[in-house]
């Protein structure tokens, strides 16, 4: 059995920075995609950020230069720092991991397991709620 979790959510002003981790446990899993998604109030899921095990990442227009995904190898924690945070990235964020490679096909341009959402483990959520 495989657990994610996620730490770190809280409530920030705009502008702040918020860093958010998620722990893997519970089994010795390869996980050659790994991203983070968020679900705004009303609105659907959307995948946030990808890191595969290329070390290739990716991230949606409306964070990039704002968000940095990365990973800590020695404990088994993917990161997501979040600077010069906007009331609109007000969300729970879900951390997810697949064995796959996050690009299905080559060539493609958008990670598919990000856009599409195909991974196949998924953390419960923290909340970030960011003020004016």
């Amino acid at each position: 059995q495989v657990n994610l979790q996620e730490f770190g959510g809280g409530s920030v002003q705009s502008g702040g920075s918020l860093r958010l981790s998620c722990v893997a446990s519970g089994g010795n899993y390869r996980r050659n995609c790994m991203g983070w998604f968020r679900q705004a109030p009303g609105k659907q899921r959307e995948g946030v950020a990808s890191l595969d095990y290329s070390g290739a990442t990716y991230y949606v227009d409306s964070v990039k230069g704002r968000f940095t995904i990365s990973q800590d190898n020695t404990n088994n924690t993917l990161i997501l720092q979040m600077d010069s945070l906007k009331p609109e990235d007000t969300a729970t964020y879900y951390c997810a991991a697949d064995p796959g490679t996050c690009y299905v096909r080559r060539g493609e341009s958008r990670p598919t397991r990000l856009v599409f959402q195909m991974m196949a483990y998924w953390g419960k959520g923290t909340l970030v709620t960011v003020s004016p």
